[in-house]
């Protein structure tokens, strides 16, 4: 059984050491979505949004909070991010989210695309609560990464 890496020998929560590793490139991307009724589908894709494109300032939100991930999640490693990329997707039943981050250090950039991905969601839900306060945030997840000496892993489809 693989061991914790945020837990020391005696139980108590640390950050990982990175000193000994090597700078590679790492890739994440996450996704999730926002599940809400047909009218506020509709609302969106007519642009009368009550607080105005809630898919640009999500996309917008998703990179700002990707950038301050470590002041966000305790023993995250501060990183360089050399790029991130946000989606925000209209579909019939919601709002779609996609997130990429690419960097070049010692971890990954799994948590820098998955809190992008829930603050993105986070931001849909803020822009339309005023018309639709059943919306659910979900499936926010890693589906690949690259990179480091774990290597790659991509979601398996199903």
């Amino acid at each position: 059984m693989a061991k914790l890496t945020h837990t020391g020998n005696d139980g108590e929560a640390r950050m990982v050491d990175v000193s000994t590793k090597e700078i590679t490139r790492r890739t994440a991307r996450a996704s999730g979505a926002v599940s809400m009724r047909a009218e506020t589908v509709a609302l969106i894709r007519e642009g009368r949004g009550p607080k105005g494109d809630p898919l640009e300032c999500a996309r917008i939100a998703g990179i700002l909070a990707a950038k301050r991930t470590a002041e966000l999640v305790p023993l995250c490693h501060p990183l360089n991010l050399e790029h991130v990329d946000v989606e925000a997707t209209l579909e019939e039943s919601g709002v779609a989210l996609a997130a990429s981050v690419v960097v070049s250090g010692k971890t990954g950039a799994q948590m820098e695309a998955l809190v992008a991905v829930s603050v993105a969601a986070l931001t849909v839900y803020d822009m339309c609560k005023a018309v639709d306060r059943e919306m659910v945030i979900g499936g926010i997840r890693l589906e690949e990464k690259a990179g480091g000496k774990s290597g790659a892993y991509t979601r398996r489809r199903g």
